[in-house]
């Protein structure tokens, strides 16, 4: 979502590192570029004009210009204020001292918010707390039945009685939790294509019959300013304690996470990242700051590593490559692994400076579909064979290039890179390093 902002921001900095010295000049031309870059990015304009103020009250500052780096100071300074955009603190849901707590999702229809409430329901489960979803919205055709459905995939419980209205239902929900020692109610309230009278009323019923710990607004990043105006408009008329923006993995501009603190005063407590429903994370303001920056996000990286690589496998595998045994069924391990942490473009996007490597280089970014190929490849052959790699011959190759849809050619290339992997683990575990590594280390 932020790909063309990051790129822009970085940019103006380069330009501004080349640079020994600054003068009041040059950070006038920088912060230009920035402002149209934000702009450009569908932030909302009174906040650019905010921000802009502020950063320049700073950059211009003779700590800035006289320092030794003052190109770095420039960032740092851009780095603090996106900072305080976003707000400082990560979000974190409010929980009840005496349970069960009451969360109640609100938003228009289609923001993705039944969706979004198995996915919190996840989240919460991990945490150690035990979740009861909650159908409250009987008018939409098949949302009940959506909700009981992600029910069953992620294993918690649905409260639904098509008998009862939602503001009754929400209480009817919040007495069987407490009966059933489930200590968190998401309520998955009614959406409208629009902001009604009618949905607000309900709304305003059902926090008065169940006084909700949390009522958070689920809105789509994708819909930019809009997100920002219905994030208000539901803030004055029911009041808001926090936001989740979805679909924060598009290709939008991204303006509306930007704004949309600023403009409702409301924390954004989490951040859909895709489509899986274990794809919603916490909100961390400062790892999506250094995100936009092109700096990277090496915490959430590694959370990702540790929920979805196993720490015995890891001891296997690595005594694997010590002694070059490393096998094709070890390399399709990895890749479903590497998979499951989300789309390889975010991935790539938490390494700090790897975009801007690939960009510089002109390196082919690793696409999805590239890991996709090798996995059906693999997966084409049998158990003996991704052990016993060396056993492929031409018969073998048609038959694998049949099942998996790929060519000759793919399958070549991927035993020849199965090959010098093996090598370069051999030369690595002795000590030698292949040639064209050792400079790397010196």
């Amino acid at each position: 979502m932020f790909e063309s902002l990051s790129e822009k921001l970085q940019e103006v900095f380069g330009r501004l590192g080349r640079k020994g010295k600054l003068t009041e000049q040059d950070v006038d031309a920088a912060m230009k570029e920035v402002r149209m870059a934000l702009l450009e990015a569908d932030v909302s304009f009174k906040v650019v004009k905010q921000f802009m103020t502020r950063v320049r009250e700073r950059a211009v500052g003779v700590d800035v210009l006289e320092s030794l780096t003052p190109a770095q100071q420039v960032v740092k300074i851009v780095h603090e204020e996106l900072l305080e955009l976003l707000g400082n603190e990560p979000g974190k849901l409010a929980i009840a001292p005496a349970p069960p707590t009451v969360v109640m999702l609100v938003g228009l229809q289609g923001s993705g918010k039944t969706t979004t409430s198995a996915k919190l329901a996840v989240n919460l489960r991990k945490q150690g707390q035990r979740p009861l979803l909650v159908a409250a919205d009987p008018y939409r055709p098949a949302a009940v039945d959506q909700l009981q459905t992600l029910g069953k995939q992620i294993d918690v419980p649905v409260y639904a009685d098509p008998r009862l209205k939602p503001p009754d239902l929400a209480r009817a929900a919040v007495g069987h939790a407490r009966s059933m020692n489930q200590n968190v109610v998401i309520l998955d309230t009614a959406g409208r294509l629009h902001i009604a009278d009618d949905l607000m009323a309900e709304l305003q019923q059902i926090k008065s019959k169940v006084q909700p710990h949390e009522i958070i607004l689920v809105a789509d990043a994708m819909t930019g300013q809009d997100a920002v105006r219905v994030a208000d408009e539901f803030n004055g008329k029911v009041g808001l304690t926090g936001l989740i923006l979805t679909k924060m993995d598009g290709d939008a501009r991204g303006g509306a996470a930007l704004s949309i603190r600023e403009v409702t005063g409301v924390p954004i407590k989490f951040i859909g990242m895709g489509e899986k429903l274990d794809a919603l994370e916490p909100y961390y303001p400062d790892r999506l700051a250094t995100r936009i920056l092109g700096m990277g996000d090496v915490l959430t990286l590694i959370e990702k590593a540790q929920q979805h690589f196993d720490q015995s496998q890891a001891e296997v595998l690595q005594k694997k490559m010590r002694t070059g045994t490393f096998t094709l069924n070890d390399y399709l391990g990895q890749i479903q692994s590497l998979r499951n942490m989300g789309p390889l473009e975010q991935i790539l996007d938490m390494i700090p400076g790897m975009s801007r490597i690939i960009k510089q280089d002109n390196m082919p970014a690793l696409a999805e579909k590239d890991l996709k190929r090798v996995e059906a490849i693999i997966q084409s052959m049998t158990p003996y064979e991704r052990d016993h790699p060396e056993i492929i011959g031409g018969s073998r190759k048609r038959r694998i290039a049949r099942g998996s849809g790929t060519t000759a050619a793919d399958i070549n290339q991927l035993l020849n890179q199965h090959k010098q992997m093996q090598q370069m683990m051999k030369q690595m575990s002795s000590g030698r390093l292949p040639r064209n590594l050792q400079g790397l280390f010196r």
